[in-house]
Order: structure tokens, then sequence, then C-alpha cells
């Protein structure tokens, strides 16, 4: 169940806000006025979370490739990676 805040208690709990994002590495939920406004969470959470939609993009992208016949073999692939490293 998400945890829905008022936007005062932004200014007057913000610490608790703050350990319970930390704890549980999920959002809070903001509302003002009633509506949903923000989600609030650390910030190892939101990147966690930002890698995951890269690596869904990067799959993505893959998968298109493949699809389009834009693949090169991975011996080819892992060459390159070599000299670029020096290796």
């Amino acid at each position: 169940m998400p945890t829905i805040r008022p936007s005062a208690d932004l200014r007057n709990n913000y610490n608790e806000i703050s350990e319970f994002c930390h704890t549980y590495a999920e959002p809070v939920f903001i509302t003002k006025n009633g509506q949903g406004d923000l989600a609030v969470m650390s910030i190892e959470t939101y990147e966690l979370l930002a890698g995951k939609l890269e690596l869904y993009r990067l799959l993505d992208e893959g998968l298109h490739a493949h699809e389009n016949g834009n693949v090169k073999p991975s011996e080819a692939v892992f060459s390159q990676i070599h000299k670029k490293m020096k290796w």
C-alpha cells in the first residue's frame, strides 16, 4: 500500500519522511489540496530506478536492432572492445 502524505508534512515532518524513504526504499506520495502532486524517494532508490529504465531502453534498442538485421557477431563486438581497452 503506498504511503501518502500531505504537502505540509514535507516541512513539518521532513526527517520522518526521509527516514521512511531510506528504510523502505520506496517513494512517499505527496498531495497538494487533496490531489497527487509529487513522489519523494531516496537518491539510492532513484538511481536504482533510473538504472532499470536505462537497461530496459538498451534492451529495447537491441531488440529493434535484431529485428532490423542490424547485428554483429559477438566475436567482432568483443574484438572492438578489446582494441578500445588496449588489452
